[in-house]
């Protein structure tokens, strides 16, 4: 099965300054998603292809699965800060230009702890783009190492929004 060539491949970046992720779904091939952010806008491209934009400063996760006729190849979960005009970032596929990212983590054992730990960030009240970029960092830092993520607890969201305030 080939996929079209991308749309994104060939485009500069955009005059809207959106950080652009391009999502691809093919059943049981190819799977990308958004698990959180605020999607800015949201472009169909095809009928296996959407485009969605995310703001300076946004933070979203991105979740990129692929599989053969034998079973998964890839797993991986990105949480990336979308970049505004002139600030350094990392490259991404499917990112464009790139973003800062905060988490990367491959393997499907290793992508379903950041996923619970996604789950647990919502269960404890605080929408997961809204969390501390240090906390992904964390995440990602003890699950390379082996270890449980401490949780994103209300008490440490209060705590990240009056850091930021105080910052300004």
């Amino acid at each position: 099965m080939t996929v079209p060539p991308s749309p994104m491949r060939h485009r500069q970046p955009s005059d809207d300054g959106m950080t652009r992720v391009e999502l691809t779904w093919i059943e049981k091939r190819i799977e990308h998603w958004i698990r959180f952010g605020r999607v800015a806008a949201d472009e169909i491209a095809d009928r296996r292809r959407r485009i969605v934009r995310f703001r300076p400063g946004a933070i979203f996760a991105f979740v990129r699965w692929a599989a053969n006729d034998y079973g998964t190849v890839s797993s991986r979960i990105d949480i990336v800060r979308a970049v505004g005009a002139g600030e350094p970032f990392t490259t991404l596929p499917c990112v464009q230009p790139g973003g800062d990212i905060l988490l990367k983590i491959e393997g499907w054992p290793k992508v379903q702890q950041v996923l619970a730990a996604i789950d647990a960030t919502e269960a404890a009240g605080v929408d997961p783009c809204d969390a501390a970029p240090d906390h992904w960092r964390h995440v990602a830092n003890r699950i390379a190492a082996g270890h449980q993520p401490r949780p994103y607890t209300l008490e440490r969201h209060r705590a990240w929004l009056k850091r930021r305030e105080i910052e300004g």
